[in-house]
């Protein structure tokens, strides 16, 4: 089989970090019922990513954020690649991040059985590859929750 030409990825990201962005997404969704971040920074020392919220999470919800992004990295599930025509995506894909030249061959990403996404970007191929994922500090302002967060290899 040929390889689908992809659109380019303007930048290299740190494989763990973003495999970790994949599984604090999925958490976000499915705790709050909010959207993927559509604003994130991701780099190798430390990221961030937005979601939008009708309320403040408590710290109590931080904290759940954060046990719940390491039990799924500590699964050690399989990161997959697979190659789908637009039209062949799954129901429940978010696509609104792509861009309006995407090509209609996909990049579709799934961490295990807890998150799929489309994605171009390069990711671990096992979560076991991720470490421990830490909040390091998050901010509520105006509907807006910023979180921040590290990986540490030590824990």
């Amino acid at each position: 089989m040929e390889t689908p030409q992809l659109n380019t990825h303007n930048k290299e990201e740190y494989p763990p970090m973003h495999s970790a962005e994949h599984i604090l997404n999925q958490t976000m969704v499915r705790m709050f019922g909010c959207m993927r971040s559509k604003n994130t920074h991701i780099e190798k020392k430390k990221s961030k990513c937005d979601y939008f919220l009708p309320q403040e999470p408590t710290a109590e919800q931080i904290a759940e954020i954060e046990e719940r992004v390491n039990e799924v990295i500590d699964r050690h599930l399989p990161v997959t690649v697979e190659f789908i025509h637009r039209d062949e995506v799954p129901e429940g894909i978010d696509l609104s991040k792509l861009p309006a030249d995407a090509s209609e061959t996909l990049r579709i990403v799934r961490i295990g059985d807890y998150d799929t996404c489309a994605c171009i970007g390069t990711h671990v191929e096992n979560t076991k590859e991720i470490g421990h994922f830490k909040i390091t500090s998050y901010d509520y302002n105006e509907g807006k929750l910023r979180i921040r967060f590290k990986l540490t290899m030590d824990d």
